[in-house]
């Protein structure tokens, strides 16, 4: 009985079962230091998804994908029927969950958005576990160090290139103070600035109206800076209270 136990136990740790899951298990650790090196730009700008969720993502990724190479070793090669797997599904499965999770860290507040550079490399990590899974690892290293040198880099070859940086503004009005547009544009305007169009939105509560709007700079260089216009927001006549932030999208 005992031999007979000991046969069955070895059944699963054959020597072609031992091969496969030695490269299961190589899949898996190259592909969690990979999605570490996408990680860990998001985790040296403080962001919530970091070395250890990309690490996750890519690994669980590569799992899931690598296991469907293997269906004559599932269940120990004992299974009752063949298991007839195909490939693409389990892609587009993995690609579709990753999708869930990227929208999870993707937030709205006014007219800035904010997660959507961690949502896409969310989706490059997945991405990155799933070539490993099938196999293309030097096209899995090649994506790693272009999504990681993406996230550094590409942000400094933005402030060196043309660009219109915008600021979301509101603004509330004492009682009984009735602002006018004219006046509000040509006061963004001497301070490099123009209002939007179709950003503008008002409301008015208790005789009290308030605006809300995204001012874009016409000159990068000649734009007043967020701290300075606060100061001339604060002195500008009728305003009782005012919010300044970058329209970050």
């Amino acid at each position: 009985m005992m031999q007979s136990f000991y046969s069955y136990f070895m059944t699963f740790w054959s020597p072609a079962e031992l091969h496969a899951n030695l490269i299961i298990f190589m899949n898996l650790a190259g592909a969690m230091l990979l999605g570490f090196v996408v990680g860990y730009e998001r985790s040296y700008h403080g962001r919530a998804a970091g070395m250890r969720t990309y690490g996750l993502v890519c690994m669980a990724s590569a799992a899931l994908v690598v296991i469907a190479g293997y269906p004559d070793f599932w269940f120990g090669a004992r299974a009752l029927m063949p298991v007839n797997l195909d490939p693409s599904r389990t892609i587009q499965g993995v690609v579709t969950g990753i999708g869930f999770l990227g929208a999870g860290v993707i937030m709205r507040e006014g007219f800035t958005i904010s997660g959507l550079t961690t949502a896409a490399s969310l989706w490059a990590s997945s991405a990155i576990g799933v070539l490993v899974g099938v196999g293309f690892y030097a096209a899995a290293i090649l994506l790693a160090f272009l999504s990681a040198a993406c996230m550094i880099w590409v942000s400094r070859l933005e402030s060196w290139l043309p660009s219109r940086p915008a600021i979301a503004i509101t603004m509330q009005f004492r009682q009984g103070y009735i602002p006018r547009e004219e006046s509000l544009r040509q006061m963004a305007l001497e301070r490099g600035y123009e209002i939007a169009a179709g950003t503008l939105n008002i409301n008015c509560k208790d005789g009290r109206a308030e605006w809300r709007f995204v001012a874009v700079a016409v000159n990068r260089k000649q734009a007043m800076r967020l701290s300075e216009l606060s100061l001339e927001l604060g002195a500008f006549d009728g305003v009782e209270f005012y919010n300044l932030a970058h329209a970050r999208n």
